[in-house]
């Protein structure tokens, strides 16, 4: 199959290798002109380390032309930090074309910012746009080519914006990923399936101070203690409480099962938190007010959170606790400069008129 990856960063890599991995048609598109040169230089390859060893990958194509990148391919994935979409989502819109499936793991509602790029440029192809609960892998890149697969996702719940095209875009989904996919409805589902505004802001907030204090701290392993993991249980319940009130139903991936050894399957598997930590690449530098984590996963995912919640219904008192920590930390009211309904141009709509829209898109 021919896929399209965007971006440069660890899970672009991951993506863009474990798909050559596999056979695919890989384009990698990336905005550093410099790094493409360099990679092309290079023989435009990427070397893949995994528990079976050493990879030595070639991609089809490493461009900076966004369309010469997705011209003619059936997936295009953008795992890029979802405070980027935007500005790729406004690059991507009038390319796309009819039977694409846009693939965005995972996206805090990303998906309707990429379909309304390409309605608003004019572009009324049939698209696909999905989003899934975390990135399809724990890695870490460990040169400027060169990519550290820990673990690959075992399950990954995906939404699909319009859900009436689900049966297309799941199925070519499935593709890259196969045996992995689970339909979980439209994208507010799928977007309620994201783990990291849950997993990351106990652990970046509650660990501030050996974060700021050590040069590199590893906040899955030292960080996460009994208190905190009682704090990110509760603050999933919240997560689930609203996915509960919109009719989604079972399973809602608890975080809980990540850390556990038994019972019902994780994203990632069982054993997963142990590998990740085993791994050693989680113990890095994290400069607080910039980070990913706070940027993405609790400024946009957590403000997302609770403007969810507003609509459904439902109280979020500790999502609203972070995000009220976090803007203080990072001198910003979050709430205001953070992903809601409304700076999706949302808010006009009642819950019923949302769900129609979530299932049949934009139209013409």
């Amino acid at each position: 199959m021919k896929i399209a990856v965007l971006g440069g960063g660890n899970g672009s890599f991951a993506a863009a290798g474990d798909f050559a991995l596999q056979g695919h048609e890989v384009r990698l598109w990336r905005r550093d002109a410099g790094q493409v040169a360099a990679q092309r230089a290079e023989g435009s390859r990427i070397l893949v380390k995994d528990v079976n060893g050493r990879h030595d990958v070639k991609l089809a194509l490493v461009t900076t032309d966004l369309a010469e990148a997705v011209r003619d391919v059936q997936l295009i994935l953008c795992p890029a930090p979802a405070f980027a979409q935007a500005d790729i989502a406004r690059q991507l819109g009038s390319h796309l074309r009819d039977g694409q499936v846009v693939f965005l793991p995972p996206a805090t509602f990303g998906s309707m910012i990429f379909a309304r790029a390409a309605y608003d440029a004019g572009n009324h192809c049939n698209v696909s746009f999905a989003e899934t609960g975390t990135l399809p892998w724990l890695t870490r890149k460990h040169g400027p080519f060169e990519v550290a697969i820990t673990i690959r996702a075992k399950r990954l719940p995906v939404g699909v914006f319009p859900l009436a095209n689900a049966d297309h875009a799941l199925a070519v989904i499935g593709r890259a990923f196969p045996g992995v996919i689970e339909p979980c409805g439209d994208a507010l589902s799928g977007a309620l399936m994201n783990a990291g505004p849950i997993i990351h802001p106990p652990l970046i907030v509650m660990n501030a101070g050996p974060i700021e204090h050590f040069e590199r701290w590893d906040i899955h392993k030292e960080g996460t203690q009994r208190a905190i993991r009682r704090v990110t249980d509760a603050l999933d319940a919240e997560r689930v409480a609203v996915r509960e009130a919109f009719g989604y139903g079972a399973p809602h991936f608890p975080l809980a099962h990540h850390y556990a050894n038994e019972g019902e399957i994780w994203m990632y598997g069982r054993g997963s938190h142990d590998r990740l930590t085993d791994s050693g690449d989680w113990r890095e530098q994290l400069v607080l007010t910039e980070h990913r984590y706070m940027r993405e996963d609790l400024r946009l995912g957590l403000s997302f959170l609770i403007s969810g919640a507003e609509l459904a219904g439902v109280a979020t008192p500790l999502a609203r606790s972070f995000l009220a920590i976090g803007g203080a930390i990072c001198g910003e009211d979050f709430m205001k400069a953070g992903r809601t309904l409304r700076s999706l141009g949302l808010s006009g709509l009642h819950r019923a008129e949302l769900q129609t829209l979530l299932r049949e898109g934009f139209g013409e």
